[in-house]
């Protein structure tokens, strides 16, 4: 007894359908939902386990809960970590390579967390970016979406007890943004530290005091520059 043989092309579907009925819809996948559970885990694997999935699945820029939990990430201890959900919610608030924009619901729920962030918060964004520089773009889509970024920039920049490195990436933070009420800050400290290094080449016998605060002038230089051509 022969048997007829019939080939079908079985087109695999996408996992998330670009639709408003799919933001929100999401979170019921069980691959989905196990990640967010790993995402509060204690320990640090399970928690870059959970990251590298849902980055996977792509699963931030349809959801609106999967992008909030990803951004309580961004002051997770492990800057390895905090770097690759930098990177994840950086692309999620631009379009991807084929010119999609993220749904409004979630860049708002996303954006609604990134408003409340403060000088711990974006402390440890700086430390990303001193880590590895080519995420600077990423985090600097982060920050234009806290309205206090740049007063507390300026804060951080004007800080004695943070390190320099961290106080020279804030002011070129403030002018990369375009924080353009942090021009006042930036102008007040650029003539204290002229006025400062004017005397010490006044005196070339004294050491110069280290570190060296006037080492920030380019910094502030380029982010006024920036600043007033904007």
């Amino acid at each position: 007894m022969g048997s007829e043989s019939s080939s079908m092309n079985v087109t695999q579907p996408n996992l998330f359908i670009y639709t408003e009925s799919t933001t929100g819809a999401v979170e019921l996948f069980p691959a989905v939902w196990g990640a967010l559970e790993n995402l509060t885990d204690p320990h640090l694997a399970a928690r870059k386990r959970a990251v590298e999935r849902l980055e996977e699945l792509g699963a931030a820029r349809v959801s609106p809960l999967v992008a909030y939990m990803l951004a309580t990430r961004l002051v997770d201890p492990d800057i390895q970590l905090r770097s690759r959900v930098a990177r994840i919610l950086g692309d999620v608030l631009s379009p991807d390579e084929h010119g999609q924009t993220t749904p409004d619901n979630v860049c708002s729920r996303l954006n609604a967390y990134l408003a409340q962030m403060r000088i711990p918060a974006i402390l440890d964004l700086i430390e990303i970016v001193i880590n590895k520089p080519a995420l600077g773009s990423y985090v600097a889509r982060l920050l234009n979406a806290c309205p206090y970024a740049g007063d507390h920039l300026a804060e951080i920049l004007a800080d004695r007890k943070i390190p320099l490195p961290v106080r020279d990436r804030a002011a070129r933070f403030i002018g990369m943004v375009g924080f353009l009420d942090a021009i006042p800050a930036l102008e007040r400290m650029q003539t204290r530290l002229e006025t400062r290094l004017s005397g010490q080449q006044a005196m070339p016998f004294a050491p110069p005091p280290v570190p060296n605060e006037t080492d920030l002038l380019p910094a502030i230089q380029v982010a006024l520059d920036l600043l007033r051509a904007s």
